[in-house]
């Protein structure tokens, strides 16, 4: 039996065990498992640590001679911000900044209840005036601070292929166009400061320290040419207004390049005050983002696989009865006419429906899939911009007959203007298709040039194809409907009139209206393809477009100095 004073040694010992293990316990916790943490907050005890903000890369635009000038660059701005705590008299602050800063009263008295907060961010991108007199107020708990922040100097201008710079989880990121695609070349990389601090936190300029510098982004110079996309601009603007048209895009290329020297999608926005823009849809690039039914623009693509397969000639005849029944199904051409007996040449002119179904059924509907598929109409061009989108062919996969026999006039499948216009662009390029792209060089900090290259995707057509087809295109818009008035130049071109599917059938009043060209026709500098969504008062694209055309084309002749042919 044990006596009570051993009792009492037996339970102080014990009790030291325990103790002593929950020492060693804790020991091991602070320096094996929670070294880190507490070897950083010992750390922090005497060092700062401050993270380098990289200046991002600027953009550039072209103009003819070699010029650039700047499209999104970087800029001081004030930011006016309130310190809650500090301010003695909230309604007079709150009075007194409504009227420079356009916020709502209530809005700046909700930012100032907590008067514990030490920052509540009132207004950025405050001009110089407004600051200097936000300063002079004096208010106690109103501050202004400068911040860099991303300016685009020419405004509206080339806006759906610039994109700009939004917020993403409270981080400012390129958001559409170039600013998305190019987003970590231009952003650069972010450098580290750390050194050691006094006690109450002030740098210790004389202690050690350890320097990471940030990498300033990469500049982007645009093959945009800054006086042909005003030019365009303004007569897409001019010709949505004047037929009341929900929108519009416009491409101006070149063919042997595939360098975009003007692209327009309308309507637009203001990348300066995105946020004021009314739909975010006026964001999206509808060149590229937004497929449509091309109608008759795609017929020369149809004649180039009957060209190339060898089942037809620019001579070759047919009669047409203004009908066609296929299936159960009746095709008939634009106002139910009737043309006759006709060369392959008057289907394009006239644009004749079945005529091109003439064609694709020599052709047969296997083969007639795969020089659509060869053309790039179900696939991404490669542009180098956010959010592209492709084709959709799945009504001629199904297989049928009226399906292939649709597609042949434009109908039934659907495409992105960009990819129409690669597609002509491949038969102005002798057979070739092209990658398209929209940024000329990137240049880095230190002045190393990463320029870009043309790229050949593929051979779509023989050049022999391409010639023949470039003849009868050239015949189109001298004998035919798609009149363009330039006599000095030989100018391929077609248009198109399509009609917009609704619901299981098509708009009984919609349409969207096409036309795509290239000159000089035999040695092409340059393609235009104009597309204009749902205009109103008037029929076809041959009245409409085709002025536009002809201004633009004239405009690129004398611009870019091509002589005379004739």
């Amino acid at each position: 039996m044990l006596k009570f004073g051993n009792l009492r040694l037996y339970t102080l010992l014990i009790l030291l065990v325990l103790v002593a293990g929950v020492i060693t316990v804790r020991l091991f916790s602070l320096q094996i498992i929670r070294h880190g943490f507490y070897a950083a907050l010992a750390k922090d005890q005497h060092e700062v640590i401050e993270k380098l903000i990289p200046r991002r890369g600027e953009i550039f635009i072209q103009e003819k001679g070699g010029a650039w000038h700047p499209l999104a660059v970087n800029r001081s701005f004030q930011t006016v911000f309130l310190v809650p705590k500090e301010v003695i008299d909230k309604n007079e602050v709150a009075e007194k900044l409504t009227q420079l800063v356009d916020v709502p009263i209530a809005e700046i008295l909700a930012k100032l209840q907590n008067s514990q907060d030490p920052y509540e961010p009132l207004k950025s991108k405050l001009d110089d005036e407004i600051a200097a007199q936000i300063k002079n107020l004096n208010l106690s708990g109103v501050h202004l601070t400068s911040e860099d922040w991303r300016w685009y100097p020419q405004g509206s201008l080339a806006a759906n292929v610039l994109g700009f710079m939004g917020f993403r989880n409270e981080e400012r990121i390129g958001q559409y166009g170039v600013e998305q695609y190019y987003q970590e070349t231009l952003a650069g990389r972010n450098g580290l400061l750390s050194s050691e601090k006094d006690a109450l936190g002030n740098w210790l300029l004389l202690g050690d320290y350890n320097l990471e510098p940030a990498q300033d982004g990469n500049a982007l110079y645009l093959t945009i040419d800054q006086n042909v996309q005003y030019m365009v601009e303004q007569k897409m603007k001019a010709v949505v207004e004047r037929w009341q048209a929900a929108g519009a895009c416009a491409i101006v290329m070149e063919p042997k390049t595939g360098a975009i020297r003007a692209m327009v999608s309308l309507p637009d926005f203001d990348p300066n005050e995105y946020q004021k823009t009314k739909s975010a849809d006026f964001f999206m690039n509808s060149c590229v983002q937004k497929l449509y039914e091309p109608g008759s623009v795609f017929k020369p693509i149809v004649m180039a696989a009957g060209l190339d397969t060898g089942k037809i000639s620019p001579e070759t005849t047919f009669t047409d009865a203004g009908f066609l029944p296929i299936g159960g199904y009746t095709i008939q051409n634009a106002q139910n006419k009737t043309y006759g007996l006709s060369t392959m040449t008057n289907v394009l002119e006239k644009s004749i429906n079945t005529g091109v179904v003439f064609v694709q059924r020599l052709i047969g509907g296997e083969i007639f899939q795969k020089y659509i598929e060869a053309f790039g109409f179900d696939e991404l061009t490669g542009i180098d911009l956010a959010g592209e989108g492709k084709g959709d062919l799945k009504n001629i996969r199904e297989n049928r007959e009226i399906n292939f026999a649709t597609a042949a006039f434009g109908q039934g499948i659907s495409v992105t203007s960009l990819e129409m216009a690669l597609a002509v662009a491949a038969i102005a390029n002798d057979g070739q298709l092209m990658r398209p792209y929209v940024v000329e060089k990137i240049v880095q900090p230190d002045g190393q040039e990463q320029i870009t290259q043309p790229e050949v995707i593929r051979r779509v057509i023989s050049s022999a194809s391409a010639g023949k087809l470039t003849a009868m295109l050239v015949s189109t818009v001298r004998n035919g409907y798609d009149r363009v008035k330039i006599p000095e130049y030989f100018v391929a071109g077609k248009t198109g009139t399509a009609q917009i599917a609704e619901g299981r059938g098509y708009s009984a009043d919609d349409t969207n209206h096409s036309f795509e060209g290239y000159a000089p026709a035999y040695n092409p500098k340059f393609l235009i393809f104009l597309r204009l969504e749902k205009p109103r008062g008037i029929q076809f694209a041959s009245e409409s477009l085709a002025p536009v055309f002809t201004d633009i084309a004239k405009y690129l002749f004398s611009y870019y100095e091509i002589p005379p042919e004739e």
